[in-house]
């Protein structure tokens, strides 16, 4: 496989960071779809050479695609399908919508036959009561040959300069090891010394401009409307946050208060913290979907699309299309383009991998991963139960 192009389809593509990271680890994108347009005008003006299809992965034709790429093989199929509703094991609803589209990604596998799948999805695919769909994804993807781990990323080891926790599942049927990234920044254990995680301020310095021109930087649509909110943020220092009436109290003038009684609250905190202040010296907490979430470390205002893509780890030529809140919507739904250059760099190294006995697995190991988000694999107990009930 050296000589030869490692060619992948995006599924659930977004805006496209994963392709971009995986392009950027010598990967090649023939496809990218996701439903959304705006999501797939993005991804078409930053993946020139990529095939970018708007349409519901449900009702498209993997006929079509191929008839679009050209029959070329392709060797990598990765997106993040919705996971949570499928069980086959449970008593999980089978006409949840979520089903259909997991299956469509299992349809996908099955008509191109990739060497090797990635999948990653939210942490609580890994709650407890979530085990029987973690064991069906096993299960649905063992009977198409294919041998299965899954690990909890966080995005801070890998470069990007935000805590940003997700599940991957590695497959391949290449009877090889599946492989993930090694941390390269983090808390030095004594081990294995680890570079200092990249912080906002890096993000800010290294990602924002292209030629010394920044694209999706309006500052106006940062803007704070109500006073209330730009004379509280005022006086929140940089890093800091209101969450308790502690903090209430040591950062805001009494006038300025919240019009309602701690006591009556649950936990006597709110439910996240409000005012957030992002430090220039730490990574950033998680970035979401909504464009208020967090307030800039210096100014008075929310963060720019701009500035969120460059936590993101999105490289400062990348252009985002559509409204600013379609843009936030493909920023927070993204996955960081760094983290997908490392997941590349462990792919293109599987294709290189000797050959392994693949090892039977215990299932009692998913109650260890779901308690320490540590690497792990399992099978269903025997071959008799369990069995799928969707026709594959």
């Amino acid at each position: 496989m050296s000589n030869k192009k490692i060619n992948f389809i995006d599924l659930f593509c977004g805006a496209g960071g994963l392709s971009k990271g995986l392009i950027k680890s010598g990967l090649n994108c023939l496809v990218g779809i996701d439903h959304l347009m705006p999501a797939i005008e993005t991804f078409k003006n930053n993946h020139p050479k990529s095939i970018a299809i708007c349409d519901d992965l449900r009702t498209i034709s993997t006929k079509e695609v191929k008839k679009k790429i050209g029959n070329k093989k392709v060797h990598l199929i990765c997106g993040g399908p919705p996971c949570q509703g499928f069980s086959t094991i449970g008593p999980g609803n089978k006409d949840d919508s979520r089903n259909h589209l997991f299956l469509t990604y299992v349809k996908f596998v099955k008509d191109f036959k990739p060497n090797v799948i990635l999948i990653e999805n939210v942490t609580g695919l890994l709650a407890k009561k979530n085990i029987d769909t973690l064991e069906s994804i096993f299960l649905v993807f063992e009977k198409l040959g294919y041998s299965l781990d899954i690990k909890v990323l966080s995005a801070e080891e890998y470069g990007v300069p935000q805590i940003r926790r997700r599940v991957c599942i590695i497959g391949n049927n290449l009877k090889t090891e599946n492989l993930f990234p090694v941390p390269k920044y983090g808390s030095n254990n004594g081990t294995k010394k680890l570079k200092e995680p990249r912080n906002v301020r890096w993000a800010f310095e290294n990602l924002l401009k292209h030629n010394n021109k920044a694209y999706n930087h309006d500052k106006k649509a940062a803007y704070i409307k109500k006073n209330i909110e730009k004379e509280r943020i005022g006086h929140v220092p940089e890093g800091r946050y209101i969450r308790y009436e502690r903090d209430e109290k040591e950062f805001l003038p009494k006038e300025l208060w919240f019009d309602h009684d701690w006591n009556t609250i649950g936990e006597k905190r709110f439910r996240e913290a409000r005012y957030y202040r992002l430090n220039r010296k730490k990574p950033s907490p998680t970035i979401v979907t909504g464009s208020r979430m967090y307030y800039h470390p210096t100014e008075d205002r929310y963060l720019t699309v701009r500035e969120a893509a460059a936590i993101q780890s999105f490289p400062a030529n990348f252009k985002f299309s559509g409204s600013v809140g379609k843009q936030w919507t493909q920023i927070g739904n993204a996955v960081p383009p760094l983290l997908g250059f490392e997941l590349g760099k462990s792919i293109l190294k599987m294709f290189k991998g000797k050959k392994i006995k693949v090892k039977k697995r215990t299932h009692d190991e998913i109650e260890k991963i779901r308690s320490t988000a540590f690497k792990y694999v399992f099978k269903r107990k025997n071959k008799t139960s369990n069995q799928l009930s969707f026709n594959l």
